[in-house]
């Protein structure tokens, strides 16, 4: 029986590191576009594709308020989606060959399958028991000597 680990915060998640790895490379990539594409498409398409992790880790965030999960995670999506619109771009300009934007998109759709599966789960993730904490109310006493 294979056993599934709980992540205990955003970095836990594949999604999360799949979505850094395709701005890392990303990032890589747009270094070699002409200088006159620095306030642009360079600047663009890094911002979109940083973003989706970022939105990941907002997410995880709200997850005590589902409908907040589910919103940060459609960002997310909405980036790796803007992030594919950029490839485009940068491909149709010449600055990306077909074979590399396809990997990457094929990553980023990989992506973003992952994070509907989420938002179709979102209750996983937003259980409220996993939110209750045990505290000793003498913790909270303030001792005036």
């Amino acid at each position: 029986m294979k056993s599934t680990r709980h992540a205990r915060g955003f970095r836990d998640l594949l999604v999360y590191h799949k979505a850094n790895e395709v701005a890392v490379r990303i990032f890589e990539i747009s270094k070699n576009f002409p200088k006159e594409e620095v306030y642009s498409l360079t600047d663009q398409i890094r911002r979109a594709s940083r973003s989706s992790g970022a939105q990941i880790a907002e997410a995880w965030g709200k997850r005590r308020y589902e409908k907040h999960f589910v919103s940060k995670l459609t960002d997310a999506d909405a980036e790796q989606m803007e992030t594919q619109h950029w490839l485009d771009m940068a491909t149709s300009c010449g600055y990306l060959s077909i074979e590399e934007k396809e990997v990457l998109e094929t990553q980023l759709k990989e992506i973003g399958r992952m994070l509907n599966t989420m938002m179709a789960k979102s209750h996983l993730f937003c259980r409220q028991d996993f939110f209750i904490i045990k505290e000793n109310a003498n913790a909270f006493l303030i001792d005036d000597n």
